[in-house]
């Protein structure tokens, strides 16, 4: 009976995540131009080419400072909107549905949306800047604005997963605590780094984790609002992959691209636990 249980959910795992992730191992071996042409062994060619090949390194640069820099705001943002909608005051619940609002939205409706906001020709934003006086910005059209729209978009739309999450958290943390750090003569910044921290390093922890991942492999949104450009310098290896694979029809190319983004990961992964380790007595 047990296992009849489990049965259905492990065939959908492995016909949705471990077959193609086998398939795509393979196929980074390979040349080929499609998926249903005949395939060329090239055994490590295709590394060897991703390797030595500038643009990869240039995108990998931009997946880790992108993750970076929008995780660190996501868990800022977050933990700071957490913190206030834990207080009491009249319409918290109100203002806690408002603040999920952003995670709700999926991402194409989102990124559409702020891709009109932006836009240089038409965009609220622009005409909000163009009434005050100050000069109008292309939002997606230089190097340093581009970035700067990408990363704001993506800490808007998911800093509400830490939002919620660590939120979750507070509500299990004693408000004895509180009250006797409180006695004790704490004030409200000793008792978060002192109280709050501490007790829920672990939920912390997974969120910067979880993120982590999410946001280095994240395509959608990127695609979505700039393509990889101007002149790809908004690329990132997913949106790497998704060109060789689909661009430039070599899908053995894409395949490395893809099995060495797998490989970095899993080695951070590993790391992350081995520095950060969720159980302090181990």
């Amino acid at each position: 009976m047990f296992i009849a249980f489990l049965a259905p959910g492990v065939l959908v795992a492995i016909g949705t995540i471990f077959l193609p992730v086998i398939y795509a191992i393979h196929l980074s071996f390979f040349k080929a131009e499609s998926f249903i042409s005949t395939p060329i062994f090239v055994g490590l060619g295709n590394y060897a080419q991703m390797l030595s090949d500038p643009l990869f390194w240039i995108d990998f640069a931009n997946s880790i400072a992108y993750s970076i820099i929008t995780v660190a705001l996501q868990v800022v943002v977050g933990v700071a909107v957490a913190m206030v909608l834990h207080q009491e005051f009249v319409g918290r619940n109100l203002l806690r549905g408002a603040a999920l609002a952003p995670y709700i939205l999926p991402t194409v409706v989102a990124a559409f949306v702020w891709k009109w906001l932006l836009d240089a020709s038409h965009g609220l934003v622009d005409a909000g800047l163009l009434a005050l006086g100050l000069p109008l910005v292309d939002w997606f059209g230089a190097y340093w604005t581009a970035w700067i729209s990408i990363i704001f978009v993506s800490v808007w739309l998911w800093a509400p997963f830490v939002t919620i999450t660590f939120l979750a958290g507070l509500q299990t943390v004693p408000d004895e605590l509180y009250e006797a750090a409180e006695l004790d003569g704490a004030g409200r910044w000793h008792r978060f780094i002192h109280i709050t921290l501490p007790v829920l390093k672990p939920v912390l922890m997974v969120i910067v984790l979880l993120r982590g991942i999410f946001m280095f492999s994240k395509f959608d949104i990127i695609w979505l609002l700039t393509g990889g450009g101007p002149l790809q310098a908004t690329e990132t290896l997913p949106i790497l992959a998704y060109r060789k694979t689909f661009a430039t029809f070599d899908v053995g190319g894409g395949a490395a691209v893809a099995c060495a983004m797998f490989l970095f990961m899993s080695g951070a992964m590993s790391l992350y636990f081995y520095l950060f380790p969720l159980d302090d007595s181990q």
